[in-house]
């Protein structure tokens, strides 16, 4: 990690985001640097719920063993299968058997729909997540990732839309809470043009979160450029002022 960006982020969330909830990072590492892995659970258990922790401060270091949900342990990469009859469970369930989610019509278009969805692996044994300001200088942190209401999701949506022809820089693809945080961004770090992706529509993680909470991860590179431009940005003009204003009033009631 970068501790001058580091600080100098601090700085400008401090400045434009007055009182709002700091970002968590993740980041993949064969060494976890003395922290344990979360238990395997008894049943089971959201990684969204895991997280609130990570967002008061306190570390998370996850592996292969630690997912309550088969969904979880494969949009991290600790598995490419999926759960017998995902087809059905994510669509119109097996009457006696699955009841379904029906967030998808049929089970032949969520089997379409998984074709455009591939697995990937993770590239080492640990998954660690961490508060911004928690991260030291050895935490190569690969994603960014924001639990925010929408005065701050406003301002890094036209943040992220800075610099950027693309009107679609950031994107809200069809999928899990946790793969809206970890492996949906975490593929656009090899883009040209990576895209932060908007997240936590998930009906069944959003009972983890508190209502008018979604999430905003960005890649690092992505992030980076975001943090290089702020100063140049509409962040300085009075519009912003009257959001900023707003965002902390918003956290000085709460």
């Amino acid at each position: 990690m970068d501790m001058e960006l580091k600080m100098r982020f601090e700085q400008l969330w401090a400045k434009y985001f007055p009182g709002a909830d700091l970002p968590i990072a993740f980041f993949y590492t064969d060494d976890p640097a003395g922290f344990e892995p979360l238990g395997a659970p008894s049943g089971w258990r959201c990684v969204i719920a895991d997280l609130a922790k990570v967002r008061k401060g306190q570390a998370l270091c996850l592996n292969a063993d630690s997912f309550g949900c088969p969904g979880g342990k494969r949009y991290s990469g600790f598995s490419q299968e999926l759960m017998p009859g995902f087809e059905y469970f994510l669509s119109c369930g097996i009457p006696g058997k699955m009841e379904g989610e029906r967030y998808k019509k049929s089970p032949e278009l969520v089997q379409q729909y998984l074709q455009d969805r591939p697995a990937f692996t993770a590239p080492a044994d640990y998954l660690v997540f961490k508060r911004w300001d928690k991260l030291d200088a050895a935490d190569e942190a690969a994603v960014v990732i924001f639990f925010a209401a929408p005065d701050v999701l406003a301002g890094l949506f036209t943040l992220a839309h800075f610099d950027s022809l693309d009107p679609h820089a950031v994107i809200a693809p069809f999928c899990s809470g946790c793969s809206a945080i970890i492996d949906a961004p975490y593929h656009e770090i090899e883009s040209a043009d990576p895209k932060a992706v908007l997240g936590m529509f998930d009906v069944s993680a959003r009972p983890y979160v508190a209502a008018g909470t979604l999430t905003f991860a960005v890649p690092m590179n992505k992030f980076v450029t975001m943090v290089n431009n702020a100063e140049e940005s509409f962040l300085i003009t009075e519009s912003w002022n009257k959001v900023r204003k707003r965002i902390e009033k918003q956290a000085c009631q709460s």
